[in-house]
């Protein structure tokens, strides 16, 4: 039985990238997703295209560095289809920098998406899903949650924290409300993360590590899948995906 199919599925971070290729494939398996991010004009094309291949999609309008917008998020997947089954916290950014650069902006605007975005997440998901009894957060982390790389001390202090909140969401929630937690740390991804890194040095660092191909979005999408595919007994707490030539 594909038990992804009618799951209601709220994704940020979903105008491109892992958000975009996970919200096409789990509707392509029957999932109803809610498509969420800041490019309004992008997810109604995506879901658009969604539709017209006959599957379910929505687009909701979301700046996770706002409580306010992701609770309306949750309250219009809610409406619209009467519950959430899965929240993934995918919204990220990765402007990866050496510390000696200063890019105290760039610091403070990881903090805000990486970490104050999957807990606003969180928030909104978690009153639906302990009145339900069930339900399923999917934090997207990186290897850099794992292992600390030139030139990214503070992305990676951003998502050690995500894999630190994963976990004590899983200790709380799993026992006590049947909610799933689940933290998926992919290697280097071939996505629009890549463009927001202004520091050269910190780029050619990132490059280094990965002499061949990196991932593709759909890689990480088939990973989430996988997770959430999992019968209700079954909790797939963490995935590591990395480009096979990657060794850090």
């Amino acid at each position: 039985m594909d038990t992804v199919s009618g799951k209601v599925v709220v994704i940020t971070g979903a105008s491109s990238g892992i958000g975009e290729a996970t919200g096409r494939l789990l509707a392509s398996r029957g999932a109803r997703v809610v498509l969420a991010a800041r490019r309004v004009d992008r997810l109604e094309k995506i879901v658009q295209e969604i539709v017209a291949a006959g599957h379910e999609a929505a687009a909701v309008p979301v700046d996770v560095t706002h409580r306010g917008t992701v609770e309306k998020a949750r309250d219009f997947a809610v409406e619209r289809f009467g519950r959430i089954d899965v929240w993934i916290n995918n919204a990220g950014l990765m402007p990866l920098s050496y510390l000696d650069k200063l890019h105290v902006d760039e610091w403070e605007r990881m903090v805000d998406v990486n970490i104050k975005g999957v807990l606003f997440g969180i928030a909104a998901a978690l009153p639906v899903m302990m009145k339900q009894n069930a339900g399923h957060i999917i934090n997207i982390s990186s290897v850099a949650g794992h292992k600390v790389g030139m030139g990214g001390a503070v992305y990676s202090g951003t998502k050690f924290a995500v894999r630190a909140i994963t976990e004590g969401l899983r200790m709380e929630v799993s026992g006590r409300y049947h909610i799933r937690a689940t933290i998926i740390s992919p290697g280097l991804v071939e996505t629009e993360l890549l463009t927001t890194i202004t520091d050269q040095d910190a780029l050619a660092a990132l490059s280094a590590r990965v002499p061949g191909a990196p991932l593709t979005s759909q890689s990480i999408a088939a990973a989430i899948a996988y997770a959430v595919e999992q019968p209700e007994s079954v909790s797939v707490n963490e995935i590591i995906v990395r480009p096979t030539e990657q060794l850090n």
